[in-house]
């Protein structure tokens, strides 16, 4: 079966869980009609499915390569990419005053969705973009952004973020690279950056690197790390391409997976660079890119679950084997989606893709709602959702695109079947923009330094949604609600701990708990819209009996504290 962009799921979400009408209603973002979104959904949903999804075996099976100090992308991948800027979908939620719609990032969000599910090794190539335009919007100076931001905006050119070093991974303070001034106002960078995602390209046009360095004399950690824009062509004053960067690709990384997206070692060697932002400042910057990213991580997760559902449920479709319960009975295929573990599996799969999807767009409407107002609330729900919808997002795609290769049995693991791709692709997901345990300890310590307030307001919205339900859904509504009052004494247990380890210990775990409260939330509200039964209802009704359970373990682990955790000695571990 083809990949087919679930329009109608985007447009359900919008409209009935994550209140995107909100959004549409403010000042900021009026001309995100009902209309507009429909055509969104129709042009991209086609774009996915007609000129992105036939690129991703190929992606695979023909790698990128660098020859002769030239990478070469895989074939039909320059044509990809040549439609999705033509589309202007780069520049989506982009400022208008250099070319972009300034449109919701709850858009963007449901773009790089289908994007991903379609493609994922193509799809990282805008998302970098997408960051790099929105670090430069807030913290560039004027000139840069009238030089860079409409190239970027257009498509014409792309954006890299250039942070981690041999020695420096997520210790990004551990960082070697060096930025000495000229004297005329831009700086030689030096250094090498490892695991660059879409590094260089035959695409045309320019590369612009985003690359963290110290300046001289700066302070050693984070406090002494500045940002650059280093371009692979210097820019003549009319815009034109000038002679090439004293950088280079030094080699392409052979990976696991995303075989399509060039991920490369980079050297500078005293490339011209110019300072974006104030010096010392350089994470800052980053982190408006970094915290643009994280989303948009989480929803590449999302997007290569919907694939690898969708990859695995043609095979259930089609493939038969053995007697099933409903051979010969109304309904029945003849296929293995008959058998029980089967309609598990497959059903597993769906249950999760709805909530991390969920999550991700709710996340997406409180950045735009922060946007439009500036109210500081919806600022912190941004920032409490953020590490929530990575690492549930990248989870959920790696459970499901594994899941994928099980429904498909031993063909799952014979390359030819596609399913392993799902699984290798979106492996890296769960490690890069932060891995998730990191997210997770960001969770617990800086998003939980408001005493727990917006973890609190979450829960409290939950419950009350919940007592909703119980007037119409009585065994729903009070399963969501327990589990709500058992996600509020593990995030009191965490405010309550002093010693920071004790909650990195269960940060995971907690997260995850979290998460699975969420997600039930999400599958209650869904159901809800439905009168009586339905097909929400009872993907909702198997969420909340079968996965949300798991929540109780998850809160157990997370509130053990770390003191278990170094019991055993370095050399007990490894006996």
């Amino acid at each position: 079966m083809p990949f087919r962009s679930p329009v109608s799921e985007y447009r359900f979400l919008l409209d009935e869980i994550v209140d995107f009408a909100k959004v549409a209603a403010t000042d900021a973002y009026g001309e995100a009609s009902p209309e507009t979104v429909e055509a969104i959904l129709s042009e991209v949903g086609k774009l996915s499915e007609e000129v992105l999804a036939p690129l991703n075996r190929n992606g695979d099976l023909d790698p990128a390569v660098l020859e002769n100090g030239v990478v070469r992308t895989s074939k039909g991948f320059a044509d990809g990419y040549k439609a999705i800027a033509e589309g202007g979908w780069l520049g989506l939620s982009a400022p208008a005053d250099h070319g972009g719609m300034d449109l919701p990032q709850t858009l963007t969000c449901v773009v790089n969705d289908l994007f991903s599910a379609a493609c994922l090794s193509l799809g990282l190539n805008p998302l970098l973009s997408q960051g790099q335009i929105e670090a430069l919007d807030h913290h560039a100076p004027d000139w840069m952004k009238e030089t860079y931001l409409p190239k970027l905006i257009s498509g014409e050119w792309t954006g890299t973020m250039n942070l981690t070093e041999p020695q420096a991974g997520s210790d990004v303070g551990a960082l070697s690279s060096k930025a000495v001034p000229n004297g005329d106002g831009s700086y030689a960078v030096t250094g090498t950056k490892i695991y660059i995602s879409w590094g260089d390209h035959d695409f045309g046009g320019n590369v612009c690197h985003l690359v963290l360095a110290r300046l001289p004399d700066a302070a050693p950690g984070t406090k002494g790390i500045s940002l650059f824009m280093v371009p692979k062509y210097m820019v003549n004053e009319d815009g034109s391409l000038g002679d090439p960067n004293s950088l280079r690709v030094q080699s392409l990384e052979h990976k696991m997976g995303l075989h399509g997206s060039p991920t490369c070692v980079m050297q500078f060697d005293g490339a011209i660079g110019w300072l974006v932002g104030e010096e010392n400042k350089g994470m800052a910057a980053m982190f408006t890119m970094m915290n643009n990213a994280r989303l948009g991580v989480g929803i590449q997760g999302i997007g290569v679950a919907e694939g690898a559902l969708q990859h695995a449920f043609a095979y259930a479709m089609d493939r038969k084997q053995g007697k099933t319960p409903l051979d010969g009975k109304p309904g029945g295929t003849g296929t293995i989606i008959d058998h029980a573990d089967v309609r598990r599996m497959l059903t597993t799969m769906k249950a999760d893709t709805f909530a991390a999807r969920a999550i991700a767009l709710a996340c997406g409407v409180a950045i735009d709602m922060e946007t439009a107002t500036g109210e500081k609330e919806w600022g912190a729900r941004a920032a409490f959702l953020t590490p929530i919808a990575k690492a549930f997002g990248t989870e959920t795609g790696m459970r499901v695109s594994e899941m994928g290769v099980q429904v498909h049995g031993g063909m799952g693991f014979i390359e030819e079947t596609g399913a392993a791709q799902y699984s290798r692709d979106v492996r890296v997901t769960a490690i890069y923009e932060g891995t998730n345990g990191i997210q997770a300890m960001d969770m617990v310590a800086r998003k939980m330094m408001d005493g727990g307030e917006m973890a609190t307001t979450l829960i409290e919205e939950i419950e009350a949604q919940a007592e909703t339900a119980r007037a119409d859904l009585p065994e729903l509504g009070g399963a969501v609600w327990e589990a709500a009052e058992t996600l509020r004494e593990a995030t009191e247990w965490m405010i309550a701990q002093g010693d920071l380890n004790d909650r990195f210990a269960g940060a995971v775990p907690y997260l995850m708990g979290f998460a699975r409260v969420l997600g039930a939330h999400y599958h209650l509200k869904a159901a809800m819209t439905e009168d009586g039964d339905g097909p929400r209802t009872r993907l909702a009704r198997f969420y909340i009996n079968r996965l949300l359970p798991e929540h109780v373990g998850h809160l157990a682990h997370a509130t053990c504290g770390a003191e278990d955790l170094y019991a055993l000695t370095a050399e007990e571990l490894s006996a």
